[in-house]
């Protein structure tokens, strides 16, 4: 079973992909982490990767293509995996298809976390003013600056997958507003049918 998630920065996809990887036995395939565990196997690809990140450039399409592919061939992968973060853009997502299509394979659902924008300013403001009063320190990104800019990137390059996966009768919407374990129970509604026919 191969799932996408879709959804704005703060949505929950981190909390909602625990629990997918959890239930459905599964990897959780993050290009960050497949990007530093490819240049830490030195693989030819990773060894790309690397000089381009020394030199303080963007990893191009075509390498995180390459990651991707070489990744889902592993053993782990063989009854399927969710990606995360990948694809982030129209010409990812086809390049995704491609990769699949040559391997016989085909994404089986793209999870939409649907979201109020203005409420997960709130939450983010709420969790500012918690971790504050924990005595904890921030994160990096944890300022509302950032966090405008994480949503116009989402919309402008992401948003635009919301209906290429339409067209193909791939996307579910879930209301990502609501409890973590109502979220949960949504997603495994769409999911759990899917498994079965696998």
């Amino acid at each position: 079973m191969i799932v996408i998630f879709l959804g704005p920065p703060g949505a929950g996809k981190g909390t909602q992909a625990a629990h997918i990887v959890e239930r459905y036995a599964i990897p959780q395939l993050s290009t960050g982490d497949m990007l530093r565990a490819a240049v830490k196997a030195q693989t030819p690809v990773g060894v790309k990767a690397k000089a381009v990140m020394d030199s303080g450039k963007l990893v191009s399409d075509e390498i995180v293509g390459n990651i991707v592919s070489d990744r889902i061939g592993e053993a782990d992968c063989a009854n399927g995996f969710l990606l995360d973060g990948f694809p982030r853009t129209l010409v990812q997502a086809e390049m995704l298809d491609d990769i699949l299509a040559r391997k016989g394979l085909s994404v089986d659902a793209v999870i939409e976390l649907k979201v109020d924008e203005a409420a997960l300013i709130d939450r983010m403001r709420n969790r500012i003013r918690e971790t504050k009063e924990r005595g904890e320190e921030l994160r990096a990104d944890d300022n509302e600056e950032t966090f405008a800019k994480r949503l116009g990137v989402y919309r402008d390059e992401t948003a635009p997958l919301v209906p290429y996966y339409e067209k193909q009768g791939k996307l579910r919407a879930v209301d990502g507003m609501k409890t973590v374990a109502a979220v949960s129970a949504e997603i495994d509604a769409i999911l759990d049918p899917i498994q079965a026919k696998k």
